[in-house]
């Protein structure tokens, strides 16, 4: 599942019920406050392009190791472990601020969110290591240069 398509998901279910238009209660004086929309728009859109970079560096790492494949193995591995953490932590900032707005949603959406949530979970923080497979399964270094499947 793409990027874009995970947030449309959790947008969708974070915003499907009418009532969130509503001021929601005051958060305990302890607690930050939740992300805006526009905030967790802003986040989703460096997120995504940091992994676009991630992706760049995989290639580029499949370009140079193309006739090593421990090499790139190894390599893979390295870029997937740097960007890791920053996966995880979007993935957090995605579940807290649907977890935000949870509460003023319907019944009915918060039971799809409550099935779809650990799903969008789990992509977000698999978004490195999914690229890194599919690097190794276009063929590693053979895929800057030919279509997956040869």
């Amino acid at each position: 599942m793409s990027l874009r398509l995970i947030l449309a998901a959790s947008a969708a279910l974070a915003f499907a019920a009418p009532v969130l238009a509503q001021e929601a209660p005051a958060a305990p004086a302890a607690a930050p406050a939740p992300m805006t929309e526009a905030e967790i728009e802003a986040r989703a859109n460096a997120f995504e392009a940091r992994m676009g970079e991630m992706t760049s560096e995989m290639q580029a790492a499949a370009a140079a190791a193309a006739a090593d494949p421990a090499k790139l193995s190894a390599d893979l591995d390295s870029i997937a472990a740097r960007y890791q953490p920053e996966a995880d932590a979007f993935a957090g900032e995605l579940k807290a601020f649907i977890a935000s707005q949870a509460g003023a949603m319907t019944p009915e959406a918060q039971a799809q969110l409550d099935m779809v949530g650990p799903i969008i979970d789990a992509q977000v923080r698999g978004l490195p290591a999914k690229a890194r497979a599919e690097i190794l399964a276009a063929g590693g270094g053979a895929a800057a240069g030919a279509p997956a499947g040869e």
